[in-house]
């Protein structure tokens, strides 16, 4: 599931986004200030922002720099700031694309597909690195071979694949929702709520890795860069 959030003070255009991209594969929500966008941002994580500029207590394009400084999505910007500075500077601040209004919907559908499959293919590649060596870690996970020093560790393919997800995205924290979403992919409807829990604790007394897979609390967990 995708997750578009619209940051849009026209209310009437805000509900007509979130139902245009709303399906079974994306969930689009709004809201029409920076504070509530803020605060949606530090409660759940989205592939996409698309962000009008002029909001009633802000500048959108402050907004754009926190998501560029602090978060992991693309975002497109939606405003009737058609001067070509204006385009100029948010395609200099980070953002991935930039629409002005009036625009046609068609546009901007194929433009937030285009981004949210650049994002897919993005994670794709982060997930695919064969080898991760950390200190006396060695993780080989095209031969499923992974190593504490000189003891080889046995994993599950859960497992594995949770550690593949920790390690390709060390120092940065992955939320529980993601976790579950990417590692839980063979279209089972139910998922029991302790599962991820359970599997992080089977990796770390496997690995002895208590040191490096840390709980952010509320949050997710991460894999420690460097102690």
């Amino acid at each position: 599931m995708k997750s578009i959030l619209i940051v849009e003070d026209d209310a009437s255009l805000a509900v007509g986004l979130c139902r245009s991209f709303h399906s079974s594969d994306i969930n689009a929500v709004s809201c029409g200030w920076l504070c509530d966008a803020r605060k949606k941002l530090r409660e759940a994580e989205y592939d996409l922002v698309i962000l009008d500029v002029n909001l009633p207590d802000g500048d959108g394009f402050s907004l754009l720099k926190e998501i560029k400084q602090e978060y992991c999505c693309a975002v497109i910007m939606l405003t009737a700031n058609d001067l070509e500075s204006d385009i100029v500077a948010g395609l200099e601040q980070g953002a991935d694309d930039y629409v002005t209004k009036p625009f046609s919907l068609a546009v901007l559908r194929a433009r937030v597909q285009k981004q949210l499959q650049n994002r897919e293919e993005r994670q794709q590649k982060e997930e695919s690195p064969n080898r991760y060596s950390c200190d006396d870690y060695l993780f080989d996970f095209e031969s499923m071979e992974f190593y504490h020093g000189d003891e080889r560790v046995e994993l599950s393919k859960t497992e594995q694949k949770l550690l593949r997800l920790l390690t390709a995205n060390a120092g940065r924290t992955m939320t529980r929702d993601t976790l579950v979403d990417r590692i839980w992919t063979d279209g089972a409807e139910y998922v029991e709520e302790n599962a991820l829990s359970v599997t992080v604790k089977r990796v770390r007394d496997k690995l002895d890795a208590g040191d490096y897979i840390k709980t952010v609390y509320g949050v997710g967990y991460t894999w420690v860069r460097e102690l």
